[in-house]
């Protein structure tokens, strides 16, 4: 049941209060072209996020 993801592309951004709204969109925009997009916290610097962009 579990699909895998493969890992396009990561990169570490500024710490933004509205970002997860871009990631939203993309994810509602973009999901028929297999792409999933993902925001973390950065584990090592409260400051920053994590963006990552996955092939499902």
């Amino acid at each position: 049941m579990g699909s895998k993801k493969e890992v396009l592309s990561t990169v570490k951004i500024q710490k933004a209060p509205d970002v997860y709204k871009m990631v939203d969109s993309l994810n509602r925009t973009l999901k028929d072209r297999d792409l999933l997009f993902g925001l973390a916290l950065d584990e090592e610097d409260e400051q920053k996020m994590v963006f990552t962009i996955y092939k499902t």
